[in-house]
């Protein structure tokens, strides 16, 4: 487990949603210093204990430049993500490499580069945000990078568990962003997904399931495919 007090954690994607919600919960647990990162510095909140800090986690550059001004790093949230959501079989592929280079290689680069850091600083945390749509391919290309970041949340766990950094993996479903500002379902705060996040660091979680959706789905994962998949199956059904 992984406190936050007194900690220097790092946020990716801070700039607004739910990288907004980390930044603030990260503070009200006593983090020393949040580095907030955004390709647009202008859109973080200024605080005296927030460091904007410019990243593009696309650019490995961008990212190892940013890794020289976060030596005392205890903590990383993986948070950066887009949604395009393109047909795998139909879709434009540029913009599912797009997705993939943010989703699924962006966490890795910064992983790559930040990780060291944390290590030689005694260990920490690293959290990466996945997605119910990790486990239920009904988001297009985005549940494809989903689904590969959070295969990439495990193989990082095994690796980095003998230098002493925790790797949880978070998943949820509708957040109150304005990602899903048209979907007319319920959805859970950004603060209280931040504040499940942070609760399962510290309490030395693997996985940190913030809300019934994403709880209802990994359970089915055991189970028949046709429960997380209906229509196929009433297709060959009817056929």
């Amino acid at each position: 487990m992984t406190t936050i007090q007194d900690r220097t954690v790092l946020v990716t994607g801070a700039g607004r949603g739910l990288g907004r919600a980390f930044v603030a919960e990260a503070l009200a647990r006593g983090a020393r210093t949040v580095y907030a990162s955004a390709r647009d510095t202008s859109t973080i909140e200024g605080h005296p204990r927030v460091v904007p800090v410019e990243l593009d986690v696309t650019n490995p550059e961008s990212v190892y430049e940013a890794a020289e001004y976060v030596g005392d790093l205890g903590v990383l949230i993986n948070n950066a993500g887009i949604l395009i959501g393109e047909s795998p079989l139909t879709g434009d592929l540029d913009g599912m490499r797009r997705e993939l280079e943010t989703n699924l290689y962006g966490p890795l680069n910064v992983t790559r580069a930040l990780a060291p850091i944390i290590a030689a600083n005694g260990g920490g945390a690293i959290l990466n945000v996945h997605s119910v749509l990790s486990w239920l391919a009904v988001g297009g290309s985005y549940s494809v990078s989903k689904a590969a970041l959070w295969s990439a949340t495990n193989a990082m766990r095994a690796e980095l568990a003998a230098q002493n950094i925790q790797v949880v993996g978070l998943h949820l479903g509708y957040m109150d962003t304005d990602m899903t500002s048209g979907l007319d379902v319920p959805k859970i705060s950004a603060a209280e997904v931040a504040r499940l996040a942070f609760d399962g660091i510290e309490s030395g979680a693997h996985e940190v399931l913030a809300d019934d959706t994403s709880r209802t789905v990994k359970a089915a994962l055991s189970g028949d495919l046709d429960v997380l998949y209906p229509q196929p199956a009433q297709q060959g059904a009817a056929e």
